[in-house]
């Protein structure tokens, strides 16, 4: 499975973007799909996940309101609306897929894009 993070940029504080994620594997839609992301010095984070069928979606507090996982099995591809940006935002996201644990957020063993950069400005 190779996966293709698109859709970072520099957006202001308050601003709003749209990452998506693109598979080329046939099994997308067997697999959870996550994005995490990794802030300058700071360790890699769950942000948000999605199981494979779509009923099942988890968030971490801190972006719980203000950002968004979907994902349309048809074109093998996850997205993550993110608006109301704040500067902490700041960081390489990347998309991940292979089963989530929903206990731990994490996942064992993971299929990982490679990564697009977010900044949001002050």
């Amino acid at each position: 499975v190779q996966l293709q993070a698109s859709g970072g940029g520099l957006v202001q504080a308050g601003g709003s973007l749209r990452l998506s994620c693109a598979s080329s594997g046939r099994t997308f839609s067997t697999y959870d799909m996550g994005w995490f992301r990794q802030a300058p010095g700071k360790e890699r984070e769950f942000v948000a996940a999605i199981s494979w069928s779509g009923g099942s979606i988890y968030y971490t507090d801190s972006v719980k309101g203000r950002f968004t996982i979907s994902r349309d099995n048809a074109k093998n591809t996850v997205y993550l609306q993110m608006n109301s940006l704040k500067p902490e935002d700041t960081a390489v996201y990347y998309c991940a897929a292979d089963k989530f644990l929903a206990t731990t957020r994490k996942y064992e063993n993971a299929y990982w894009g490679q990564g697009t950069l977010v900044t949001v400005s002050s």
